[in-house]
């Protein structure tokens, strides 16, 4: 039976490490990607705005290693360059419907009542249309421009933050610990601040990390439809609606931001997966067994 243990524990110590690994890893590359957003433009190989008409469509080659765009502007330029919108506003936007979303569904789990029965129908009501197609809708009401994208994604994507908090918050609501902490004369807002956010902060920073790339595919999504950024501003998505009709006679026009989008997409998603396992081991060894 010793043996067995030892083997046991043996197994348990490896896959640790190899998930300890892999999140180093990730997190490194997800460092890289942003390490590029914000220094792209002292990154690009050339003016990523400059136009040369005599370049145009030139394929990929030693000089412009993605080829150029219909007016002569560096792929690889402008890829770099559009990482700096594509990524960052993805992650504003991540961020504002995660607190906003988390902030609401503690509210409704702790008060409960009309205001929980109220929020939670208006969720359902945003939950129960496709999101892409409201935040169409949204985004054509309010007009073009990144940040008015970012509004429509927002207003369309907290419920699912909402209703995670919620039910988070209703277990830790008559858990032993919190009902000592009534006891001993603590504020609501100690109460929620200091007791429910940390105990549930786990699985919304799982789920956040894992909403970055649907997200940014979104994000991409309403500019490649034209309600996006506005041009010339260099974005993904933007750059893809570019040049989908040059696609047969250019294709390197559309396969460099997407294979951005992939990438970047790719390391977040994995990210996102190493962290859960990280943080929820008897999960990792539910599904690895």
């Amino acid at each position: 039976m010793s043996g067995k243990n030892n083997i046991t524990v043996r197994k348990q110590k490896i896959r640790k490490n190899h998930t300890k690994a892999k999140l180093v890893f990730f997190l490194v590359l997800t460092a890289l990607l942003l390490f590029v957003a914000a220094s792209a433009k002292y990154l690009c190989p050339y003016d990523p705005y400059a136009q040369d008409l005599a370049l145009a469509q030139k394929p990929p080659g030693p000089e412009h290693l993605l080829g150029t765009d219909r007016y002569g502007r560096d792929m690889l330029s402008r890829v770099i360059i559009g990482s700096t919108t594509s990524i960052y506003a993805t992650l504003l936007l991540v961020a504002v419907i995660t607190v906003a979303g988390t902030a609401i569904g503690i509210f409704c789990g702790w008060k409960g009542g009309k205001a929980d029965t109220v929020l939670m129908r208006i969720s359902d009501l945003f939950l129960a249309f496709p999101g892409l197609v409201f935040a169409l809708a949204v985004a054509g009401v309010l007009g073009g421009g990144i940040q008015n994208a970012i509004i429509a994604l927002a207003v369309i994507s907290w419920p699912k933050f909402a209703r995670l908090a919620r039910g988070l918050t209703l277990t830790q609501k008559d858990s032993a610990y919190l009902m000592a902490a009534k006891l001993s004369g603590s504020s609501t807002g100690k109460l929620l601040l200091k007791h429910i956010l940390p105990n549930i902060a786990g699985p919304i920073l799982v789920t956040s990390v894992l909403d970055i790339g649907t997200m940014m595919m979104e994000l991409a999504g309403l500019s490649f439809l034209g309600l996006g950024v506005k041009p010339p501003m260099a974005e993904w998505g933007s750059m893809i609606n570019d040049g989908r009709s040059m696609l047969q006679i250019s294709p390197w026009m559309v396969l460099a931001p997407g294979m951005a989008i992939f990438i970047t997409v790719m390391i977040f998603n994995l990210l996102g997966d190493t962290i859960r396992d990280y943080m929820d081991p008897k999960e990792r060894n539910r599904r690895k067994g």
